[in-house]
């Protein structure tokens, strides 16, 4: 089967904070196509989210896929507070790029 990266599918994908001790992803796409392929797919689980960080299931706080928006958003929680001794991303904007080179199956 065919398949396609994220990155060409959604319009953006992005990270951030979600206070200080957490960071959200979304995933957001242009039309309701994409979002229900990727969606339909289960390539952006809960479960897959975790094993592509490397972090148990706990770790994620929430996972929302929201219909309206076109739109999957999950939170994880930070090994460490923002902007504690040790930490590389104070801002959370770093953490997106796993996501990008995810490969979604697309009908041929």
């Amino acid at each position: 089967m065919k398949t396609v990266k994220l990155a060409d599918l959604a319009k953006t994908v992005r990270s951030k904070n979600a206070g200080t001790d957490k960071i959200t992803f979304d995933i957001i796409f242009r039309e309701e196509g994409n979002y229900e392929l990727v969606k339909k797919s289960g390539v952006i689980s809960k479960k897959s989210m975790a094993t592509l960080f490397g972090i148990p299931e706990e770790r994620i706080s929430d996972f929302v896929e929201f219909d309206p928006a076109y739109a999957i958003k999950f939170t994880i929680y930070r090994d460490l507070p923002s902007g504690s001794p040790g930490d590389s991303d104070v801002f959370g904007s770093q953490q997106y790029p796993p996501l990008l080179d995810i490969e979604v199956p697309v009908p041929d």
